[in-house]
């Protein structure tokens, strides 16, 4: 990873670590983050995982004044408390998925905003489950379960006899990146943060009643919408970083007695200025070669015409490597661009034969295949800088458990 090393894991690691405190491990090992965990809140029952899409951890220490609870969970380093790796891309898809299944990119198979399915060749958005802009009438986008096939780790928690709860937007329930990355338990649709909120807790409370296990996980979404809108350095994200550090107090402030409350993100941020963005269907010389631009503005997969891929990466470097890292598929693999564990053979064919993680605030765009609004936005991620990898991960705990 490019700047600031791995700290205290990775976000693949949060759920196993859930599952292990709930004893129903999913893994033969324990995960790096339990020791910690499970040695200062020993007992935990229920666990709330609420997820901050935008949530970055430099993000957080730089606005820190707009979240006064978020920072004293931060500065005090709860036990468990640490900064973690979203993995690459730095993408929403991807670290559902990497949350939701317990593993890394290479493994669970989602690997950007945009992917091309091998088997069909259909370029689609796994956020909303559709082919991308420009693809052929008749274009599908795969089956979910086939595309990520692995159990979650909320079925498995289920499955052991965990009460499951996760609360979300109502579009949420049976789409396809759920039903990929997060399905498991019930659903609970709930429009507002503080609705959703409730849900948690009431979820928590009514299994604190009957004594028994649970987990819930919370979605809130609006903190990186603002900062697509306005950038993170802007009063709006401010406000809005406010709202949801309000949000996380009054979870804390309502976990039951043996419950334990981690709040993290799925990936940081960058703000791209308006002079700093490529369009590749404007640049014949980024285009040469190129079959289709995969991935996002700030992490393009290039999958080539055969035999063009050495072309490309040089034209690529050659143009933009002093603002990207340009690398082959192989090379971004021996790297562990998409995690130490490897990359699944099945898996493989969805990178691009070249491979790139902007480096500088800048943003690489197809307007042939991408939405025209991705041009106008203002914070972006997907790449591998410290700024858009780390996320924190913040740990409260129920009166009975400590911390």
């Amino acid at each position: 990873m490019t700047g600031s090393p791995l700290v205290g894991g990775g976000l693949a690691d949060v759920m196993p670590a859930v599952a292990d405190l709930l004893g129903a491990p999913v893994r033969p090992e324990p995960s790096p983050l339990t020791a910690a965990l499970a040695e200062a809140h020993d007992g935990v029952q229920q666990v709330c995982v609420l997820l901050v899409d935008g949530l970055g951890a430099q993000l957080l220490a730089a606005r820190g004044g707009h979240a006064p609870r978020m920072r004293s969970m931060a500065a005090g380093r709860a036990p468990g408390a640490a900064v973690l790796a979203s993995g690459y891309p730095s993408t929403t898809a991807t670290s559902t998925a990497s949350l939701g299944t317990g593993l890394h990119p290479g493994q669970h198979g989602l690997l950007g905003y945009q992917v091309r399915d091998p088997d069909t060749g259909t370029l689609f958005n796994e956020l909303s489950w559709e082919p991308a802009p420009g693809a052929a009438r008749g274009a599908r986008a795969p089956d979910p379960r086939r595309w990520q096939p692995h159990p979650t780790v909320a079925e498995h928690l289920a499955a052991a006899g965990v009460a499951v709860t996760r609360t979300g937007p109502g579009f949420f329930d049976g789409s396809g990146l759920t039903e990929a990355a997060s399905r498991g338990g019930r659903f609970r649709t709930a429009s507002t943060l503080d609705a959703r909120v409730e849900v948690g807790l009431g979820a928590l409370r009514a299994a604190a009643r009957e004594r028994s296990r649970a987990f819930v996980s919370v979605y809130w979404g609006d903190l990186d919408k603002t900062g697509h809108t306005h950038g993170w350095e802007s009063a709006p994200w401010g406000a809005e970083l406010e709202r949801v550090d309000a949000a996380v107090a009054d979870l804390a402030a309502g976990l039951p007695p043996r419950a334990l409350l981690l709040v993290t993100g799925d990936h940081g941020m960058v703000d791209v200025p308006d002079d700093a963005r490529w369009d590749v269907a404007r640049e014949p010389d980024l285009a040469a070669g190129v079959e289709v631009v995969a991935g996002e503005p700030r992490a393009p997969h290039l999958h080539c015409a055969p035999g063009a891929a050495a072309d490309v990466l040089a034209a690529w470097r050659e143009r933009l490597g002093h603002v990207l890292e340009v690398v082959t598929r192989e090379q971004a693999v021996d790297e562990g661009w998409f995690g130490p564990a490897g990359v699944d053979p099945r898996v493989l064919p969805r990178a691009g034969d070249v491979v790139t993680a902007a480096t500088a605030p800048v943003s690489v765009h197809d307007s042939r295949v991408q939405r025209p609004e991705l041009e106008g936005l203002v914070g972006m991620h997907g790449g591998r800088t410290p700024e858009e990898v780390l996320v924190p991960l913040l740990v409260a705990a129920g009166r009975g458990l400590g911390g």
